[in-house]
């Protein structure tokens, strides 16, 4: 019987429907009771973030697998190490209620050769995902209304988000986007040790309407470009460095000058122009949907307007240089 890197999983995976080592359907795992509804089976757990990333407005359904007897560890406010292994799934829906869809379920297995990225693409039935080692385009139409066609990344693509030092990792479960009370709950239940102080560093964006204009837009920054906009990132050729714990103010964009960025800079001359941010490449770029302009340059095929509008009141509340 095959499984992820040797371990039990839900169900086991049958060796005919594994193809190097990847199942052919999401349904193989056996990570769901009930698939079409997301209800996860023993041993997945649920888990939502602070700061989530955004993508076309996709609703996120996120669920954590461990092998019986692994655990979680937690050091301070960084990612959490995870056990070979375990999973990490992800699914993308648009809509609500009755008319929800599910599109794609992304897993992340953990390996004792690391980290692989496959996405599965469910059927119009909603019934199963089948794995889409190429990617695929769907039409459909974001909750802001805007007519799309929405990309599910192939495998390639998967590991540009997902890279560091050559390496695939998680970028998403990072204690201090996590809340306090997950981590706690995950301790008591002995499927988490270590330091879990670090949770709910990241603001919660569901409270971004009132919150300050700096946490909201560092945060949202961190989740959103700092996989790659950072040292052994896609995009550290860059020189800039978005995660939240980076205090340099040129490094974060501050009065710093593009590397090679062509046409994608808009004709201005910094990244974060203090108090202006018309003038900011870094807002030019994230409000743009044209490829080879746009960032992030995956993920997305439309503007999110509610992450332009903090970010651009973080630049707006800089005093000028």
């Amino acid at each position: 019987m095959a499984s992820i890197a040797g371990a039990r999983t839900p169900a086991s995976v049958n060796d005919a429907a594994v193809i190097d080592g990847m199942a052919r359907h999401l349904s193989e795992y056996r990570f769901f009771v009930l698939p079409q509804t997301q209800v996860p089976a023993r041993g997945v757990h649920p888990y939502t973030l602070n700061t989530p990333l955004w993508s076309d407005g996709a609703d996120k359904l996120r669920f954590i697998y461990l092998p019986e007897g692994t655990q979680l560890a937690a050091d301070g406010q960084g990612l959490l190490q995870f056990p070979v292994g375990a999973a990490i799934i992800k699914t993308f829906a648009f809509g609500e209620g009755a008319d929800r869809r599910l599109i794609e379920t992304r897993v992340l297995l953990h390996r004792a050769d690391g980290w692989t990225a496959l996405p599965y693409r469910w059927n119009a039935e909603q019934t199963e995902a089948t794995l889409a080692l190429a990617g695929g385009r769907i039409d459909l139409v974001t909750p802001a209304g805007e007519a799309i066609s929405y990309a599910i990344p192939n495998k390639n693509q998967c590991k540009s988000c997902h890279g560091k030092d050559g390496e695939v990792i998680p970028i998403g479960p990072k204690a201090r986007n996590l809340s306090a009370e997950w981590l706690d709950d995950m301790g008591r239940k002995g499927w988490l040790a270590g330091d879990t102080s670090g949770g709910d560093r990241l603001p919660d964006w569901r409270t971004h309407a009132s919150g300050p204009a700096t946490p909201l837009a560092r945060a949202y920054l961190d989740v959103n470009c700092a996989h790659c906009h950072q040292p052994g990132g896609g995009a550290s050729n860059s020189g800039l460095d978005l995660r939240w714990e980076q205090s340099d103010a040129q490094a974060i964009g501050i009065m710093k000058r593009p590397v090679a960025a062509g046409r994608g800079a808009g004709g201005y001359d910094f990244s974060v122009l203090p108090g202006q941010p018309d003038k900011s490449i870094l807002l030019y770029r994230m409000n743009s949907a044209e490829p080879g302009v746009a960032m992030p340059e995956l993920g997305k095929a439309s503007v999110d307007r509610e992450g332009g509008a903090v970010v651009r009141r973080w630049i707006l509340e800089m005093t000028p240089k």
